[in-house]
């Protein structure tokens, strides 16, 4: 046989072109007699090359170049821990801080905190700010609270604990004005469990980033505090459901705002606009070359930015505005489009829904 006949050596790294019944290989830490998993390979168009090494085990190249501590250091997300007295307030906390766009869990056993921080680092980004309560629901479960809180720090973990506080007479009051015991008072008083959660939560209270005080505060004045300390420059965000509604069909409950557009001329009894809806642009030019049509818009997209800033304040962040007419497919449907379009410039999230509009 001479040279040309000779089929070329694959060089050391080649690539190794398996069958696809073949076994896959066992780690290269694995112990001799560890078992073997046989499954079909993959079919993809950019499968994973596998690499021959020296102890036999198989190297899968993933193809890519970033280190994985770089990356895994780019995508480690932010932690908030909310804990606290049982009635301070930890509940409202965490709803602020979801309406901020966190991610938020409650009631995680501590041991699990870890485990949450490292898939929210794999979802690239998608949960870059995590906020975790944790009180004395957990049980045997919070005694893991020290143990996670260190694993977290040699992880260069970023975290906040946010304690909420309140006296005992408000905390007592707060108990009695719903009539549910404490967690921790088994037989006895609310002022005995009270008293064993301050004991419980002594250590992890000194720990705190930002102990909060409620015994004084309402809910809308600790949202206050929360978005001075989480929400930044950003204004928290008011979200707008502008939904149009027939009134023969009733009232829609979940409204905040009914506006009624039935002092407008009806589409409905001009034959040649009957058959369509508000969406149409023959439609809608016809409602708003109506008098009195234009100024009502200009003059309520006004007034709704004064109730929006009101909103904000008091901290509300969802609105649902109902504008009305007769059967809800024609005048209702123009001037919710027009209201959420200005709604929508002035930095308002909003969302248009036609609650009516094809019932006829």
């Amino acid at each position: 046989m001479t040279d040309q006949d000779r089929p070329a050596e694959a060089p050391a790294n080649a690539p190794v072109n398996a069958p696809a019944d073949a076994p896959v290989n066992a780690p290269a830490d694995a112990p001799a007699d560890a078992p073997v998993e046989n499954k079909p390979a993959p079919v993809a168009p950019h499968a994973p090359v596998t690499d021959r090494e020296e102890d036999g085990a198989a190297h899968v190249s993933t193809g890519t170049t970033i280190e994985a501590g770089e990356a895994a250091e780019a995508a480690i997300p932010e932690l908030v821990i909310i804990s606290g007295m049982s009635g301070a307030g930890r509940s409202t906390a965490a709803k602020c801080l979801e309406d901020l766009g966190w991610f938020v869990v409650d009631n995680l056993p501590p041991a699990l905190i870890p485990t949450m921080v490292e898939l929210g680092a794999r979802s690239q980004g998608n949960v870059a700010r995590i906020a975790v309560v944790v009180d004395v629901r957990g049980r045997q479960f919070f005694e893991s609270l020290r143990e996670s809180l260190a694993d977290l720090d040699a992880k260069q973990v970023t975290r906040r604990i946010v304690f909420l506080e309140s006296s005992d007479d408000a905390l007592v009051r707060r108990f009695e004005s719903v009539r549910r015991p404490h967690p921790l008072q088994g037989d006895g008083r609310i002022v005995d469990g009270i008293a064993a959660e301050r004991d419980l939560l002594r250590e992890l209270r000194g720990d705190a980033d930002l102990v909060i005080d409620t015994s004084s505060l309402n809910v809308h004045e600790l949202r206050a505090k929360m978005d001075a300390q989480f929400a930044g420059d950003q204004e928290p965000e008011l979200r707008a459901t502008v939904m149009s509604f027939g009134y023969k069909y009733g009232l829609p409950v979940d409204a905040d705002l009914v506006v009624d557009c039935r002092f407008l001329p009806n589409p409905h009894w001009v034959p040649e606009l009957r058959p369509f809806t508000g969406l149409n642009e023959e439609v809608s030019g016809y409602v708003f070359n109506q008098p009195g049509a234009k100024e009502f818009l200009d003059q309520y997209t006004e007034l709704l930015q004064l109730i929006a800033a009101g909103y904000r304040r008091e901290g509300k962040r969802y609105v649902t505005i109902a504008v009305g007419c007769t059967g809800g497919k024609h005048r209702s449907v123009a001037m919710s489009e027009k209201l959420a379009a200005r709604l929508a410039s002035e930095g308002v999230e909003t969302v248009v829904v036609h609650r009516d509009m094809g019932r006829e």
